[in-house]
């Protein structure tokens, strides 16, 4: 068995894939290497995502493999995707060319082989224009389909070689051997008009579909454009424009009004508005002071201020966006795993249909069965397309990811969309994502108002919050600190899950925490306090309890604001159909309160961290699809157990990391958005899905003559290389529409 450790992942761009059955040859080829574990190849995003045991293969290796079917790899991880898109545009433009030549030769085969057959020598005009067309400007589709023949494979290009290349032989033999159709008295065809506009639309198509594609990846090169090639480093020997890559973490760095923020930061000299809308979503400026942390790729508008590097290169916000936007935009999403096994096996199944066509026409055709035969066979190979079916579900992903990334939604992978369109149920934290987030101490209620040694409580009571990694804590400690005081020097801290923290000074236990707390400690509240209490409560106050092992010492109010949007998300995901939860830590009185505040008819409050999770859980088990929204380190273990789980852009790594979904701006509007995002993808996959193979299921069969028995009908060769076209073109343009999508 390998060692898992020993597995290394690489993620690489592929040249010359033509086809959906292209990324499946080259899959295969990666996955046939001893020591590779897994290969995925994505036909839109033009990458293949290998795992693999550096001790038994290297990647070079893999590329020799790919190159003897007729593809290439390109190894260099730092400028791989520039170097891809590089020979994607010298390859586009050199199809642009071939296509507009063999067009104008194309034209001139059409006319003579629909009107002017009567004129002398015409089949030799047509066989000395249609050569180059095949053979000079088209040659590409026999050489692959060979490379393809050699390994047993074939593809898109094994169906364009064969079908042209069988008129063009057949019309060659009948050009030059006439007289052996004339002596059976036959009348000999000729199709070299079909073969050269097979080849011609099919070229056209592609250089379609390529244009297309390149627009379903605008949202990244949108982003990658927001990233400066140049800065001003500062240093004492006064200014020097330097690259962005020779910024080092620690550079004093000068941002002029108008210019795009180079690097992560924060300003240390100077002020002034900062559009971070490109990352946020957020429309209005933000004011940058000293000690405001700046964000690569965001747009200084009036004031010039320098700042400190903290984060570059890979580390900066913006490249791990732009590399979780393109890990997604590469991701699979469930059904396209499906449609990938079609699409491999499709070539061969069409191949199998063709070669019965003929026979089917040569056992039942009348007097032209050979010739129609050929025809309708030629006809079948033409009008398949496993490309439709290849590109239906990744160009709507790529787009989907796109639009998200572009109204801060970041969507860690293709599944995630795909769980959005299903989510009924939407459970909500409450502190950081309902509210504000920023806990503010209101008042204190000491017990005994007579205690002399209030400020010695401060001062222990300052001490055990500094150590505790709650937010309401970091409340309580500005609050204290704000009054003078200092913390006291404290012993065996414990943190308490779900009710508090507790420490020893000078002999005595204190605790601090939630009402759960005076469990733990063993202290009752007296009956003025518990009045006090039940009135915060009321205002929707957190309540902190100072206690020692004895009595209770202290209470403190702690309010946080609901956030301004919080209200309109809750409206407009009830408005979908989506039933909205609740869950907190905080006791009934506030979660009842901030429930009402913000519209949201179902809550739970005194819940513990692992009970969120079981709570996702209980709802699953009554068949809800469930997506979890928060911002901290105690909601990974729901966001984990949840079928979408959603993420606040600015709470912790931890959720971050864990959430399938991010939202940068921290909005909860930003749920609904990305929900009705998800929805669209969804939609639009299903409708390429449905018409890759409505196309293919009504194309094949009229290609192979089925109504020719009831009124005579065959579909001309020339009609079906146009249909194939179009067919990869409509499903990607279908995709493109999503741009279209209202999110508001």
């Amino acid at each position: 068995m390998s060692d898992l450790k020993n597995i290394q992942t690489i993620s690489l761009p592929v040249i010359g894939m033509t086809c959906a059955g292209c990324a499946s040859s080259v899959q295969s080829m990666i996955e046939a290497q001893d020591g590779v574990q897994s290969a995925e190849v994505n036909y839109a995003t033009q990458q293949v995502k290998v795992s693999y045991e550096p001790d038994k293969i290297m990647p070079e290796q893999f590329q020799a493999a790919v190159q003897s079917v007729g593809y290439d790899l390109i190894l260099d991880a730092l400028n791989g995707k520039e170097k891809q898109e590089e020979v994607q545009q010298q390859n586009y433009s050199a199809l642009k060319r071939k296509t507009i030549l063999a067009g104008l030769l194309t034209l001139p085969v059409v006319i003579i082989g629909m009107f002017l057959m009567d004129i002398p020598y015409a089949n030799y005009y047509m066989l000395a224009l249609t050569t180059p067309v095949l053979f000079v400007f088209g040659k590409n589709f026999f050489i692959n389909a060979y490379k393809q023949a050699q390994h047993g494979r074939a593809n898109m290009d094994s169906l364009v070689a064969l079908s042209t290349g069988i008129s063009y032989l057949f019309s060659v033999f009948n050009t030059f051997f006439a007289d052996f159709w004339h002596a059976k008295g036959i009348h000999p065809h000729v199709y070299y008009e079909a073969a050269a506009v097979v080849i011609v639309f099919i070229m056209l198509g592609k250089l379609l579909e390529e244009n297309a594609k390149s627009n379903t990846s605008s949202a990244i090169k949108k982003l990658i454009g927001l990233q400066p090639k140049t800065v001003m480093l500062v240093t004492e020997d006064g200014e020097q424009e330097i690259a962005v890559s020779a910024v080092k973490a620690g550079d004093r760095l000068l941002v002029k009004p108008g210019d795009k923020i180079p690097v992560d930061g924060v300003l240390d000299e100077g002020h002034s508005y900062v559009d971070e809308s490109m990352i946020s979503g957020e429309p209005v400026a933000v004011l940058k002071e000293a000690g405001a942390q700046v964000f690569a790729g965001t747009i200084n508008q009036k004031g010039s201020f320098k700042f400190r590097a903290e984060k570059v290169g890979a580390e900066t916000l913006l490249a791990q966006i732009i590399k979780l936007v393109q890990d997604a935009q590469g991701s699979k999403a469930p059904v396209q795993k499906l449609v990938d096994k079609i699409a491999g096996i499709f070539v061969p199944i069409v191949l199998f249909i063709a070669v019965c066509t003929l026979g089917v026409w040569l056992l039942f055709g009348g007097e032209y069965k050979l010739s129609q035969g050929l025809m309708a066979m030629v006809t079948v190979l033409v009008i398949a397309c496993p490309c439709a079916l290849g590109l239906a579900t990744p160009t709507a992903i790529m787009v989907g990811i796109g639009k998200g990334a572009e109204h801060g939604i970041l969507i860690k992978d293709a599944e995630a969309l795909e769980s959005g369109y299903k989510v009924d149920t939407v459970i909500l934290d409450k502190t950081g994502t309902i509210t504000e987030g920023k806990p503010l101490v209101t008042g204190i209620e000491w017990v005994d108002n007579e205690v002399s040694d209030q400020g010695k409580m401060l001062s222990v009571f300052l001490a055990v919050e500094q150590q505790s990694e709650h937010p309401l804590a970091e409340a309580v400690v500005s609050y204290i600190k704000g009054t003078g005081v200092k913390g006291a020097s404290i012993t065996d801290f414990k943190s308490l899950t779900g009710k508090g923290v507790e420490a020893v000074f000078k002999g005595e236990t204190y605790f601090a925490g939630s009402h759960k707390i005076l469990t733990e400690a063993h202290g009752e509240l007296p009956g003025k306090i518990k009045e006090t209490v039940h009135q915060f409560q009321q205002e929707a106050k957190t309540v902190i309890f100072f206690t020692s092992i004895k009595k209770v010492i202290a209470v403190i109010a702690i309010s946080d604001q609901i956030k301004t949007g919080s209200k309109q998300a809750v409206e407009e995901l009830q408005a979908q159909g989506i039933t909205v939860y609740m869950l907190t830590g905080d006791n009934a009185f506030t979660a009842a309160a901030i429930a009402k505040q913000a519209g949201i008819l179902n809550y739970k409050a005194d819940v513990l961290p692992s009970e969120k999770a079981d709570f996702v859980k209980s709802l699953q088990q009554e068949g809800k699809i469930v997506a979890m929204i928060g911002d901290g380190i105690n909601d990974s273990q729901a966001l984990a157990q949840a079928d979408l789980s959603i993420a606040m852009g600015r709470g912790s790594d931890i959720a971050i990391d864990v959430a399938k979904l991010t939202l940068i701006s921290s909005d909860l509007r930003q749920v609904s958005k990305a929900l009705k995002l998800s929805k669209a993808t969804v939609r639009t996959i299903r409708q390429n899905l449905f018409w890759a193979f409505i196309y293919n299921l009504i194309g094949i069969p009229l290609a192979a003559g089925i109504l020719y028995p009831l009124n005579g009908f065959l579909l001309n060769p020339m009609i079906a290389g146009a249909a194939m076209a179009l067919s990869s073109v409509s499903v990607v343009g279908n995709s493109l529409r999503l741009k279209l999508t209202k999110l508001n």
